[in-house]
């Protein structure tokens, strides 16, 4: 039995399987793992606390004046962060965050003493001499860059000399500021000399007449020292960095737009400020190649009128309307010889504002004219470039547009019926081709001046509710019936008006009005001028940017002493053409007058334009009326 209680025991015991170590092992862990946690949670608990507390006891710190206490407490946080591993920045960021937080508070502090002693003649009492010595850390840099910014002020105006002065003498008084404050205090003087410089300099900056600013600030370091030449040195750095880019790019623009007297000037005085650059000076090697010596012109102006041109003069003179079509306009054929003929005489084109600066309101200014050696002045206006859709029947373009590279042509329907689009269909894109060709053509890009009406359409486009009735008007009267123009079509047509005028004027063009119906100004009454000019200006004007200039409708213009004139010369037009055959202009009272000889089928029969080119080597072939 005994033996058998043994066994069984022992049997007992053999059944159940034995407690594994890895079991015991995991207890273990787990056990660990918890009070690792616990402590790691009462840790960082108090470490989050403790942290909280730092910005509060430095600002008590610095309120019980215990700044020995608060600069401790920024030290320990600086060292910390200073002794970090590389690398491991980012692990100090919350330090990182109190360190600005602690330097922000003492800013505040600071700029609130340097407002009370700048704006309230505030004395320093010893308990800001005490702030301000104990915590140098943090102050004395800002002091410094305070006084320094005085000077600075000092220099440019916005602060004056006494409260300069007195404002330094109560700085001095701190702890190691002297050194920085003494040498600026000696130097108001010659700071005081220098103002008128420097804020003249500022000036041409402002208006961004960097060049100028920067010929102002190097004449200055000629004699200047010190503060001054260190402020000058470093103002002039600061704004050859700024012009660099913008006053380059402009000039490669004058270059590509045959300004080339004007890039010459330019490039002439960023050579001298950039003497090194290459592309400075390769770009002044390509303006000094297409000028020539300038001369002040006393002589006759010439000013032509033409209107738009016929492309398809088998249509415009196979019509009912040829007669008047014949009288009225020039063939591009015509238009192409003219120019050819007036470059053999030595014309060139000049700027119709060239003659005055307009820039004042009150009065207008004569200037001379500036023409290459050996040239005549010459002007062309290019009148009523509208485009009504008659001309459609009339062998011309009927709007202008933009191709692929971004030049102006005249698109038109062709004999066989056909849509094309040329440079070569209108006089705008004839003459940009001759200047591109014969460069000293045009005197610094100038080309001519285009007038528009605002009746019917502009360039061919349909830009107002206005002319939408015009414009149907218009083409019931060759047949044709009206069109339904969408407010969305209209504006789309003035935003590729506005494109095709900005094109336009980046390339050299000007343009003026010829009234908003065409109408006779010289019979119109002032309301119909002011309601005219008013629909001009609203319609047209706004596409175009500001005009300056009215060519009359059919040389009918309003003398400068009317009424009508003074209105129209208070909205800013300052410029006049009217009609004569031969050149004349003269300068009124706040105006300048042109007369402008219309060139067309009937003027090269009845008008001696000998003077201007040889007609019969010009004349059209293809024209009905023949030449006497």
């Amino acid at each position: 039995m005994r033996n058998g209680s043994i066994e069984m025991v022992f049997g007992k015991d053999t059944s159940r399987k034995p407690v594994s170590i890895v079991y015991w092992l995991s207890i273990g862990l787990c056990l660990v793992t918890l009070l690792f946690s616990v402590f790691v949670f009462f840790y960082v608990n108090k470490v989050q606390k403790d942290n909280e507390s730092v910005i509060p006891d430095f600002k008590l710190a610095l309120e019980r004046g215990d700044y020995k206490e608060a600069l401790e407490m920024y030290r320990e946080l600086h060292d910390e962060v200073v002794s970090a591993d590389p690398g491991k920045e980012s692990e100090y960021e919350f330090q990182t965050s109190m360190m600005t937080e602690m330097e922000n508070i003492v800013s505040e502090k600071v700029v609130t003493i340097e407002n009370k002693i700048r704006y309230e003649r505030y004395s320093l009492k010893s308990a800001d001499l005490k702030f301000l010595n104990e915590m140098e850390e943090l102050t004395n840099s800002q002091l410094s860059n305070w006084l320094n910014s005085l000077c600075e002020e000092f220099l440019l105006g916005t602060i004056e000399k006494p409260d300069v002065t007195f404002i330094f003498n109560e700085i001095i008084a701190v702890d190691k500021i002297d050194s920085v404050a003494s040498p600026l205090l000696r130097e108001i003087d010659s700071i005081e000399k220098a103002r008128g410089v420097v804020q003249s300099a500022e000036a041409f900056y402002e208006d961004g007449d960097y060049i100028s600013a920067v010929q102002q600030y190097n004449d200055l370091l000629l004699t200047a020292d010190g503060f001054v030449y260190n402020f000058a040195t470093n103002r002039v750095e600061e704004i050859k960095d700024i012009m660099y880019t913008p006053m380059l790019t402009m000039c490669e623009h004058m270059l590509d737009t045959f300004q080339f007297y004007s890039a010459e000037e330019l490039l002439s005085s960023l050579a001298v400020i950039f003497p090194d650059d290459n592309r400075i000076s390769n770009d002044l090697l390509t303006a000094t190649r297409n000028t020539s010596p300038v001369v002040t012109y006393y002589g006759s102006v010439e000013v032509i009128c033409i209107r738009q041109l016929i492309v398809e003069p088998s249509v415009a003179f196979g019509n009912k309307y040829v007669s008047s079509t014949d009288d009225l306009y020039l063939t591009t054929t015509e238009f192409q010889a003219i120019l050819e003929q007036l470059y053999s005489e030595n014309y060139v084109l000049v700027d119709a504002e060239a003659l005055v600066d307009i820039s004042n309101d009150e009065y207008l200014v004569e200037q001379n004219l500036k023409v290459p050696e050996g040239k005549k002045p010459l002007i062309i206006v290019v009148e009523n470039l509208d485009y009504s859709v008659k001309n459609v029947s009339l062998g011309a373009c009927v709007k202008l547009v933009l191709n692929d590279q971004g030049q102006v042509c005249g698109q038109y329907v062709n004999a066989a019926g056909d849509e094309v689009i040329q440079r070569s269909a209108e006089s705008i894109g004839i003459l940009d081709t001759f200047v591109e060709n014969h460069p000293d053509f045009s005197y610094n890009g100038a080309k001519g001046v285009i007038s528009i009406c605002g009746y019917e359409s502009c360039f061919g486009y349909v830009v107002s509710e206005d002319q939408v009735e015009d414009h149907n008007f218009a083409l019931n009267a060759i047949g044709k019936p009206g069109e339904n123009i969408t407010d969305i079509e209209i504006e789309a047509n003035k935003n590729t008006v506005s494109q095709i005028a900005s094109n336009l004027s980046d390339n050299g063009w000007k343009f003026a009005t010829s009234t908003y119906g065409n109408i006779d100004a010289s019979s119109a009454s002032m309301e119909d001028i002011q309601n005219d000019f008013d629909k001009w200006e609203t319609q047209i004007g706004t596409l175009l940017g500001p005009v300056h200039m009215i060519v009359y409708p059919n040389g009918n213009y309003i003398k400068g002493t009317d009424e009508r004139a003074e209105y129209l010369k208070a909205k800013g037009y300052r410029i006049f053409f009217g009609i004569g055959p031969n050149p004349y202009y003269t300068y009124g009272l706040n105006y300048l007058y042109y007369d402008r000889t219309l060139i067309n089928g009937n003027s090269m029969r009845n008008t001696d334009l000998s003077r201007l080119f040889d007609v019969a080597a010009v004349y059209d072939e293809n024209r009905i009326k023949e030449l006497s």
